[in-house]
């Protein structure tokens, strides 16, 4: 055995390089760094905790967010996945699922709120976990939503040919998922996710400091630390919190979002080899570094190959195994929960929100619609806004290699810099020239909401196979020939879906836009995010139902009605052949 191992071990010594020592260090002080932080979620809950404002509390405060912030968005990855891969293969999980979806992403997260934190409270009543889970559930419903549409319709755009090559060459399920649909999704997933932690960002201030009732809920972190500044009017403290946040974004951004964003690119389909693909010194590390190439070939390359022999036995084994051969007999699995689960939830949730509502008279309805003709008025504009600019600006980013080096990464920080926390800033500059929180709810609106477009015309531009811009080239199309028969066709189902999205992001913006809290004031504007975050703040939960019901019907409708007929559109007319 020794004799056996003694040539890997010298070969291993001879190509070790500073690579290593960097990854071996890196993934050491996380592993330390993580069980240190996750130590402090644990333990009793002091309602009176004090949430400082001074610098050296910074350090500490940034990397119980960054943990929060992780494991809300492995959550949303998992779910989104699992979510869209069912809704894909099963036409009656689809029936269901999809309008589900554009029901939950319709609902602002402060809606949300009182029942996560009841709900984590009870099963961990006095303890700091329950208020720590609160938080990285409503950071999880800020952050799943979009990711879960890109899969679906990443899913929905795979190539004919490619549906047909794989029922050819018979791909059981996991082969199926692994070689053709998790690729299809990689540069969606990718881009979206960069978004989906923008909006994580963008509500940190409400996630982590929130009242409920007339109790106050506090958890140390960035979004606390800068909340609490803006309470007070504490200008020093927000530029510190803003320059400290600024910079990890800068390091997420170099350490994380480039290397994954390179890595992506190998599963874009073409024939012509792109002529300037993205780069990122960090992949480069990676990709050199001679331990984790033994680690793959030793670990993970036999794991997946164990795995996938086993699977292809088991379903060669019996058309009759218990084990279905297609993906959709996976998907039939499922029906009867849907059927049985999905009415017992609906029957149950309309009896109790027919309990909340009934105390509710006309005069609360009509205060209630007026406000959500002011909030639509808001978001309409927002979206006509955020569409002249971000069409552009995306396809430049994706197809111009000199663009794109330097807007970039500015684009990546700037989505991922909450804009609540510079919000205080803005509203100090429009309330003295006149313009207030009227026309700051509508800017607070595009900037939760304009990132979700951009990323998404960034994903489909980049997602155009370069031969077609070669064969544009070879006709001599003109530029606007070129968007009209290539460009706009291509990035389509992407623009749709980031549409989606935008929009329910403006309606959950609206919570925190149209009611702002500032140098111990509260501002208001009249709209639906207003009366939500209002109801919330007083524990009226007939109220907070009823704005959040006839939120969610606004949102729905214009879903069925307007962006699921250009989804189905986008499908028919300009999926890859």
């Amino acid at each position: 055995m020794t004799r056996s191992l003694t040539p890997d071990i010298k070969l291993l010594n001879r190509n070790w390089n500073w690579q290593d020592g960097i990854v071996i260090l890196a993934i050491i002080s996380l592993i330390f760094a993580i069980i240190d932080t996750a130590s402090q979620f644990t333990g009793a809950y002091n309602p009176n905790i004090v949430i400082e404002t001074s610098l050296n509390v910074l350090p500490w405060y940034t990397a119980q967010t960054l943990l929060r912030v992780a494991i809300a968005y492995f959550l949303s990855l998992i779910f989104s996945i699992i979510y869209a891969y069912i809704a894909y293969h099963s036409t009656l999980a689809a029936k269901i699922l999809l309008p589900l979806l554009d029901i939950l992403q319709s609902i602002p997260i402060l809606s949300f709120l009182p029942g996560v934190v009841l709900a984590t409270i009870a099963i961990f009543p006095g303890q700091q976990i329950g208020i720590e889970l609160a938080s990285i559930l409503l950071m999880f419903v800020g952050m799943a939503w979009n990711l879960t549409f890109s899969f679906y319709q990443s899913l929905c755009s795979i190539p004919t040919e490619l549906l047909e090559a794989a029922k050819t060459y018979r791909l059981n399920p996991l082969q199926r998922f692994w070689m053709l649909e998790l690729p299809a999704g990689a540069i969606g997933l990718v881009w979206n996710s960069v978004i989906s932690v923008a909006g994580g960002w963008f509500f940190l201030m409400a996630i982590e400091s929130f009242t409920l009732g007339h109790k106050s809920f506090q958890l140390p972190g960035l979004g606390s630390y800068l909340s609490k500044a803006s309470n007070q009017g504490n200008f020093v403290a927000i530029a510190w919190g803003l320059a400290v946040l600024i910079s990890i974004i800068i390091l997420l951004d170099f350490l994380v979002w480039r290397p994954l964003i390179a890595w992506a690119e190998k599963f874009k389909l073409e024939l012509v080899e792109a002529e300037n693909p993205p780069q990122s010194i960090v992949l480069d590390i990676l990709r050199q570094s001679p331990t984790l190439r033994m680690l793959s070939d030793r670990i993970w390359t036999p794991l997946t190959q164990t795995a996938d022999l086993t699977l292809t036995r088991t379903f060669n084994r019996s058309s009759k195994s218990i084990i279905p051969n297609s993906p959709s007999a996976i998907a039939s699995w499922f029906n009867w929960l849907f059927i049985s689960g999905f009415a017992f939830i609906v029957l149950w949730g309309t009896w109790e929100a027919a309990l909340l509502l009934r105390v509710l008279n006309l005069e609360n309805w009509y205060q209630v619609v007026i406000a959500a003709i002011f909030t639509m008025l808001r978001v309409t504009i927002a979206l006509v806004l955020s569409l002249l600019w971000t069409v552009p600006v995306g396809v430049a980013i994706a197809r111009n290699p000199r663009i794109s080096k330097i807007l970039q990464p500015i684009v990546q920080i700037a989505a991922s810099v909450p804009a609540t926390a510079l919000f205080p800033v803005l509203l100090l500059y429009l309330v003295r020239i006149g313009g207030g929180l009227e026309i700051g709810s509508v800017a607070l609106m595009m900037m939760g909401s304009m990132w979700y477009l951009l990323f998404n015309v960034i994903a489909g531009a980049q997602a155009i196979p370069s031969e077609l811009f070669e064969v544009a080239t070879v006709y001599k199309l003109t530029r606007i020939q070129r968007w009209k028969t290539l460009i706009l066709p291509g990035i389509f189902p992407y623009l749709i879906t980031g549409a989606i999205t935008a929009v329910g992001g403006a309606w959950n913006a609206s919570i925190v836009s149209e009611y702002v809290q500032f140098q111990g004031k509260t501002l208001i504007a009249p709209g639906l995010g207003a009366t939500i975050s209002q109801a919330s703040a007083n524990n009226n939960f007939s109220l907070l139902l009823a704005a959040t019901v006839v939120m969610s019907a606004i949102v729905v409708l214009t879903n069925r009605l307007v962006w699921r007929r250009l989804y189905k559109l986008a499908q028919e007319r300009y999926q890859l052949l």
